[in-house]
């Protein structure tokens, strides 16, 4: 190999390059502990960048149809960005208060109800009790004998120490609790401020970005990032379309079907479970839990059968509607979403769950065109 310029660039690089990444696995602790600091410092960026994704979606179409037909450089198309925030988040304001004011007061109405009925059960819950001992002495013997082998000293000094180490936890807890609170709001205003700025800015921060890809990498590989990041729009906004979508529709038939069967909290629990339809696959066993609940309180018959028909229109959700709804709106296959969910929930929890999808169906489009690609270039057509 000759050393000439390009070739002694790129020895450089390389040797530049292996010199960080031993560096990197020498100390290990202090990379780790630079990365989170770095992200600590980036974090109300990088949510601000998240909430800017999700306002743009609804922000795009409201534009979209409103504002398309403005001429360019009229007023009305200077103001189509603000407007269609506003309005964005008019929107997203309505449909937070609309699950506000559907489930506060059922959820008070419910609480106040136990409140009621609870005094009136215990009592005859205290008599299954006397009659259980009643009916059987060895179970009260093997108390007595339980009771005379405790130390009772010892269990009131364990007590005590436990309130008292537990009080100053408590305290400590309370504290953090509430520095914490303070921190989460400004770091959330902070986001929601750059997020704007972002949304109200995109053409000039779209040109920029263009700008500098193309002032840094050549020509070539500048316009294959700008399309993949072009197509990584696209599927995290169909995919954010689609599970809104997917969630309505699981919302809908619940509320359906238990006016139909006249289960009690129908438009209760029709909201909740449309609102925590929202995390893929598993999000509605949340809303099935907490309607069960509910509908124990009321008659446990009726949990039980609420139980069954969940089951049942979970199954129809998850391999019929889900996979067409949200797999057809992002070109993934409905083996592929379940196979998505599934590892991002074990790898990253509910945040896997909702990032997953979008990724694999990026990855599964960049590799069937770079297959189709190398196909033709072999001239072979598989069908």
């Amino acid at each position: 190999m000759q050393l000439d310029k390009e070739n002694i660039r790129k020895l450089r690089g390389l040797i530049v390059f292996t010199l960080v990444i031993l560096v990197g696995l020498l100390r290990f602790d202090v990379v780790l502990g630079a990365a989170k600091f770095i992200l600590h410092i980036l974090m109300p960026f990088i949510l601000g960048g998240a909430i800017a994704f999700v306002l743009s979606v609804p922000m795009g179409r409201i534009q979209k149809r409103l504002f398309g037909h403005a001429k360019p450089g009229s007023k009305l198309e200077k103001a189509a960005a603000p407007l269609s925030l506003v309005l964005a988040l008019a929107l997203v304001i309505v449909i937070l208060g609309l699950v506000v004011v559907v489930v506060l007061p059922e959820l008070g109405s419910t609480i106040a109800m136990l409140g009621k009925t609870l005094p009136e059960k215990v009592p005859a819950l205290l008599k299954k009790v006397e009659l259980l001992f009643a009916n059987n002495p060895e179970l009260v013997l093997y108390i007595e004998e339980i009771e005379s082998n405790l130390k009772w000293d010892e269990i009131l000094n364990q007590m005590v120490t436990f309130f008292r180490v537990g009080a100053n936890t408590m305290l400590d807890s309370t504290i953090s609790v509430a520095t914490g609170i303070v921190s989460g709001v400004g770091t959330f205003f902070i986001s929601f401020v750059f997020a704007c700025y972002i949304l109200l800015q995109q053409q000039f921060l779209s040109r920029q970005m263009k700008k500098l890809f193309f002032a840094y990498i050549k020509e070539e590989h500048a316009k294959e990032v700008l399309r993949i990041c072009s197509l990584t729009y696209r599927t995290f906004s169909s995919f954010l379309t689609g599970q809104c979508l997917e969630a309505v529709i699981l919302g809908v038939m619940f509320f359906i079907a238990m006016t139909i069967f006249r289960f009690p909290f129908a438009v209760l629990v029709g909201v909740l479970i449309a609102f925590t339809a929202l995390i893929p696959i598993f999000g509605a066993f949340i809303g099935c839990a907490v309607g069960a609940f509910l509908i124990l309180t009321v008659n446990p018959t009726q949990a039980l059968a609420f139980v069954i028909m969940f089951l049942i229109l979970q199954q129809i959700e998850g391999n019929l509607i889900y996979p067409k709804v949200v797999g057809g709106s992002i070109g993934l296959p409905a083996i592929w979403v379940l196979a998505a969910v599934s590892l991002g929930g074990s790898l990253f929890g509910v945040l896997g769950m909702l990032v997953f999808i979008p990724v694999v169906s990026v990855l599964y489009a960049l590799l069937r065109e770079n297959v189709n690609k190398r196909l033709d270039e072999k001239n072979l057509n598989i069908q």
